[in-house]
């Protein structure tokens, strides 16, 4: 059993009970998976670049990456439906603990000058979007084999039904949210 899966069943739980008094333990906010992007417009230009994002990708997540295409043509982008623009990758159940762990405790404290995430990138239905500008942090990726840096996008979905709720959930499994100024 993962040690996040396990710290969020024996603490972090019982603690989102006693904060938002649920009476049914089905009510309580859940992770359901971790969804990572990378969206590579250059791709259009250079393809070999989606197979070694895709390659990346599947490094960092422990699971293969699916190429994403266009699902509409945009003229001034030159895009075309059907062109190959981005890869992806969801995580569920296990591999999202996992990588979840390894994110919160390994890759964000190396992010140099890193104050925290912003406490704002909920969707207004309990999920959280984080942007990442360099792939690079994360340990597995070798920095002399990489052509070039490449943002990343990771989306957790929650079933909180609202943004307070996964703010709390969030925070308690460890999420170092910026301080807000509020003076």
């Amino acid at each position: 059993m993962p040690r996040l899966k396990k710290f969020y069943h024996d603490e972090v739980t019982p603690r989102l009970v006693k904060e938002f008094k649920y009476s049914n333990p089905n009510e309580v906010p859940k992770l359901v998976k971790v969804s990572l992007n990378m969206g590579l417009g250059e791709a259009t230009k250079e393809p070999k670049i989606l197979e070694s994002s895709r390659e990346e990708l599947s490094l960092l997540a422990g699971q293969r990456a699916i190429i994403t295409k266009a699902r509409r043509s945009i003229a001034a982008f030159k895009l075309r439906e059907g062109m190959s623009i981005g890869v992806m990758v969801t995580l569920r159940r296990d591999r999202m603990y996992y990588f979840l762990d390894k994110l919160l405790n390994v890759v964000l404290p190396r992010v140099r000058d890193f104050r925290g995430v912003s406490p704002k990138a909920f969707d207004g239905r309990g999920n959280y979007t984080l942007g990442l500008k360099e792939h690079i942090i994360f340990p597995e990726v070798n920095f002399d084999k990489i052509d070039r840096v490449k943002g990343l996008n990771i989306t957790i979905v929650t079933t909180a039904k609202t943004d307070e709720e996964a703010r709390f959930l969030l925070t308690e499994l460890g999420m170092p949210f910026r301080k807000t100024n509020q003076s």
